[in-house]
């Protein structure tokens, strides 16, 4: 009660001489009067009935002769202080502070490069000493070039150490000195978050990972602009605190040292135990990077509540609210973050990758020509399976994980059941598509299945689908076919991606050669990318171009002249040729002109409502040449997941793969019909049977 009494008393007194002063220019002088005029009057009603208002309070000491003499200054002081001549308004010295500011941004960037220059420096007087001169004397330039600015920055702020400020300018110094004692105070908390984050983080692959130390430094100065950027942050505000502490003493010295001690002392303790915990709870914890994530945002509303109430004591004004600022900064750090976390790499489904086992199967011989980037597959048994997988469409997200499990497990479940020699997927492995899947990270789910496929031991093969790639996606074309290269056949020792690739249109344009026990071509396989989209509007897809039909004519007469006949062969992509429209409208119009094999169109006898055929808008000369060529017995394809029929048209068999999609269409996670494989059996003389495997049946 008394204290509450006694803050009461404070506010009505600093009112009191808040309004008295108002139009005082700002001096050292005024305040050092403004300190003992309030001790007098402190004094005056110290003791007094409480109920003496800050209206009877300003009759009796309402003007600045009154005070000036209730503190035993005499009326010429009062003069004195109310006097302007040397005072300062807004316009001139918002100038000067933006000159300041411009210098101290000038010397924060130097400085940062300079740490920069440093690390190396450090690193290369032990891994490369010849580099370290080179360090040395870069380092050396940029203190040069950063002392310039920072000693007209030091000029500037000793020649304004006795300025005198008219009201305005005060006003505009005191709001000024509570923004940067905030920044301040809040750059020193994130500096302390980001380097035991990002410290732990990489110190984490190098420690646990096996990491070289080579590979350590590259990674580390690869990634150090996440300290950079704090760094610089905190440079900046001290300079700029030093300003206007410099000219109003605010916030009180005393009192700002004891709150950066109190924050500084409680960032380290914090993020000293978050680490410990971490470390020791390691073996127990799957995802140990997720303790910092919660860890982060712990810590941000810690320090959020800090800035709402304890730093009230170090400013005049402790929170203003700007909600065209807050709304735009809000904004802006939603889409930064959001985009951010969209191509996130994660693994959530590795600890079911993990636990897959090997799938027996017989062991064939493969072989890589590295000048045509063609795989030979040279059989060891009879028959040879290949099972035929498509649209599995796998997230990479947290969001994802639970549909992203339950398509690698219908994956392995098909795979189990068939055990194939060769299982081949027909694109939109991936669904970067933030939407529905939100992630736009198309290199986790390729990492994911090339992991699942590396512990089943079956060899695997695929074409890109038109969601493999998408806009936004985290890596472009070039990027994951670098992906690919790095987790390809020498890496992994079953998937069959091609170090070279023909200069045609597409990506993964491939030949693998299957061949008898004795050495005698039997099937080709070919996989086309059917390419994405056009460019020309949304969902406008492509189709397989001229030249990469003249490539698969090619292969089709090269196989042809080394056998001395035609040799059988089939092709693999993801979007349906505009034949399959057309087979498909003459089959559901009843015409004898197509052949009727198993699974079911859009429409076919009460099919799942989808488009009928969602093939490109372009034809493609792909159908025609096979016809001509007569080598191709069946085209396989993915895209339209609810489609799932075979029909031969003019002798060719069009199949639709069953798609294991549970995430990219709406409501599909609860349809299962559409779900499952196809199983492709090839016999010595080039003869094939064609099996629908449906999920349903299997599992």
């Amino acid at each position: 009660m008394a204290k509450s009494k006694q803050m009461h008393e404070n506010w009505k007194i600093r009112t009191l001489i808040e309004m008295v002063f108002d139009n005082i220019p700002y001096s050292d002088e005024v305040v050092a009067a403004q300190r003992k005029i309030e001790s007098a009057l402190h004094a005056e009603y110290d003791g007094q009935d409480s109920s003496k208002t800050a209206d009877d309070m300003l009759e009796q000491y309402g003007s600045l002769q009154k005070l000036a003499a209730l503190a035993g200054f005499s009326a010429e002081d009062a003069e004195r202080w109310r006097s302007s001549g040397n005072a300062l308004d807004s316009r001139p010295l918002k100038k000067e502070l933006r000159r300041q500011h411009l210098r101290i941004w000038l010397t924060a960037a130097f400085c940062v490069f300079g740490m920069l220059q440093l690390f190396w420096l450090v690193y290369n007087l032990t891994a490369k000493p010849a580099a370290a001169a080179g360090n040395l004397l870069v380092l050396g330039v940029d203190l040069l070039i950063a002392s310039f600015p920072f000693r007209k920055y030091l000029k500037t702020e000793r020649a304004a150490a006795d300025n005198q400020y008219d009201t305005d300018a005060y006003r505009l110094l005191r709001m000024r000195s509570d923004r940067y004692t905030k920044r301040l105070l809040n750059s020193i908390a994130l500096l302390f978050a980001v380097v035991f984050v990002f410290i732990f983080s990489e110190l984490s692959f190098y420690v646990f990972g096996n990491s070289k130390s080579a590979e350590f430094a590259e990674n580390f100065f690869k990634n150090s602009i996440v300290i950079e950027i704090p760094v610089f942050l905190l440079i900046k505000n001290i300079l700029c605190s030093r300003i206007y502490r410099n000219r109003i003493h605010l916030p009180a010295r005393k009192k700002m040292r004891n709150h950066v001690s109190g924050i500084t002392v409680f960032s380290t303790v914090y993020w000293f135990g978050v680490t410990a915990f971490t470390v020791l709870k390691s073996q127990t914890l799957t995802y140990p990077g997720n303790v910092f994530l919660i860890a982060g945002i712990v810590f941000a509303l810690l320090v959020g509540l800090y800035n709402m109430t304890l730093r009230s004591r170090l400013a005049q004004q402790n929170l203003v609210i700007n909600k065209p600022r807050i709304a735009v900064c809000t904004a802006a750090v939603t889409a930064v973050s959001g985009f951010s976390m969209l191509q996130r790499d994660t693994w959530y489904t590795q600890s079911y990758i993990n636990s897959v086992p090997v799938v027996p199967h017989h062991a064939h011989e493969i072989a890589y020509d590295d000048a045509t980037g063609i795989y030979t597959i040279t059989a060891s048994t009879d028959d040879f399976r290949i099972l035929h997988l498509t649209d599995i469409h796998i997230g990479g997200s947290l969001y994802s994980f639970r549909k992203d499990l339950k398509a690698l497990k219908a994956c392995y479940a098909e795979i189990a059941y068939t055990k194939p020699d060769l299982v081949i997927v027909t694109g939109d492995l991936c669904f970067p598509l933030g939407i529905m899947s939100l992630s736009l990270n198309n290199t986790a789910p390729v990492g994911q299945f090339a992991a699942f496929m590396r512990n089943t031991g079956i060899p695997w093969a695929f074409t890109y689908g038109n969601h493999d790639t998408e806009t936004l996606a985290s890596a472009n074309q070039q990027e994951l076919n670098d992906v690919y290269r790095s987790l390809s056949y020498r890496t992994s020792g079953n998937l069959l991606y091609p170090y070279v690739q023909p200069d045609i249109m597409g990506r993964n344009n491939q030949l693998i050669e299957l061949r008898n026990k004795d050495g005698s071509l039997n099937t080709g396989l070919f996989l086309i990318d059917s390419n994405a989209y056009t460019g020309e509007g949304i969902n406008i897809y492509d189709y397989i171009h001229d030249d990469q039909v003249d490539w698969y004519a090619d292969h089709v007469r090269r196989m042809a002249q080394e056998a001395g006949k035609t040799v059988n062969s089939f092709c693999f992509f993801h979007i349906p040729l505009q034949e399959y429209k057309t087979a498909t409208e003459l089959y559901l119009a009843g015409s004898e002109e197509v052949q009727y094999y198993f699974g079911e169109n859009p429409g076919d006898h009460g099919g799942i409502t989808n488009d009928l055929v969602c093939c490109s808008d372009y034809p493609s000369k792909l159908f025609d040449t096979a016809l001509e060529l007569g080598s191709t017995t069946g085209f396989f394809c993915g895209h339209d997941h609810y489609n799932n029929a075979s029909i031969a048209y003019k002798g060719i068999r069009l199949t639709y793969g069953m798609s294991i999609d549970y995430l990219a269409m709406p409501g599909i996670e609860k349809e299962t019909r559409q779900r499952g494989a196809e199983l492709i059996t090839i016999h010595p003389d080039s003869t094939w049977d064609l099996e629908q495997i449906p999920l349903s049946t299997i599992t």
